[in-house]
């Protein structure tokens, strides 16, 4: 008797929860991903292996550019990890202080991942352990995103502020590709 209703009770939870989640649950393309120009997968090989920081700006509200002029390096690997640092001069390390930007000693620095989304263009970033809603704390707040353009070797990020405006730019160059085992 046990081991009947336990099947029911399981069944009525299946049941349950596919109808919750509705067809479009059965409506998900199988197979390979898309691949080629203009695709997601494309996007994310191309964003894999080690990039060198070329500049970084932020723009504070009401205040003039903070040129950090540091040195970085960003790692995007297959499966959508990322990790950047930026060492900040000394002498910057206060007005991007000022601007929402801390730094623990100088440095800058992010370990988590990121979901490529193709028609906005953007990178949302994701660490563990850090909530992702919430009000923005600054121009790199994780709840901003990344606004992507890509020129030959060179990747350009830029985050914006609520009204659409440039709140930091961050150009990469391309050091090296991935190397799969």
């Amino acid at each position: 008797m046990a081991r009947t209703v336990s099947r029911v009770v399981v069944t009525v939870m299946l049941i349950a929860g596919v109808s919750l989640c509705g067809p479009a649950v059965f409506a998900q393309k199988g197979g390979k991903p898309d691949t080629g120009p203009g695709t997601t997968t494309a996007a994310r090989k191309y964003l894999e292996g080690r990039w060198g920081l070329l500049s970084f700006d932020v723009m504070p509200p009401g205040k003039p550019v903070v040129h950090v002029g540091a040195q970085g390096s960003l790692v995007y690997d297959a499966f959508g990890n990322v990790k950047w640092e930026v060492r900040v001069p000394p002498d910057v390390v206060d007005p991007l202080r000022l601007a929402g930007v801390p730094s623990d000693n100088g440095v800058i620095s992010m370990d988590g991942r990121a979901v490529v989304d193709m028609q906005a263009r953007t990178l949302t970033y994701f660490v563990e352990g850090q909530p992702r809603l919430g009000a923005p704390s600054g121009p790199l707040a994780l709840n901003r995103k990344r606004y992507w353009v890509v020129e030959g070797n060179v990747l350009t990020l830029t985050t914006k502020s609520d009204d659409g405006k440039a709140v930091s730019v961050a150009k990469w160059r391309k050091l090296e590709e991935s190397r799969q085992p």
